[in-house]
């Protein structure tokens, strides 16, 4: 019965987090910030709403009764969303970036970067439930 509770919020996860690498998916980091600027640019909430997996991490945390693992998962989530949305602030809005910067954002993303967090956040779900 835990087992099939942990496959359950592991594959449920696993399907939103692969929804938001789907949108967010580009060769640069700048690709990356460009795609949800988009989203950003029309409404807060908008890009808030495009981020399911933190709502999930919300729901999440809650039903394991707020463990250990299932906190650290929220807050990793937490601080992902809020590093994007600082980073957009700084390159679309505010458009303060130093030369260096600026290059780091350009360099390529590798392909398996953006399936790290189904790895991580993964073993958080199943490390909460256990």
């Amino acid at each position: 019965m835990i087992e099939d509770s942990i496959l359950n919020y592991v594959i449920l996860f696993m399907l939103l987090e692969i929804y938001e690498v789907y949108w967010q998916k580009a060769h640069t980091i700048m690709g990356m910030l460009a795609r949800m600027y988009q989203h950003y640019s029309k409404n807060i909430l908008v890009f808030l709403l495009m981020q399911p997996t933190f709502y999930f991490a919300v729901g999440f945390t809650m039903v394991t009764n707020y463990n250990g693992f299932a906190l650290a998962f929220l807050a990793l989530k937490t601080m992902d969303i809020l590093t994007k949305m600082l980073l957009i602030k700084q390159v679309f809005i505010k458009k303060e970036l130093s030369k260096e910067f600026t290059e780091l954002l350009l360099q390529p993303i590798k392909e398996y970067y953006f399936f790290i967090g189904l790895v991580l956040y993964s073993g958080l779900i199943f490390l909460a439930l256990s």
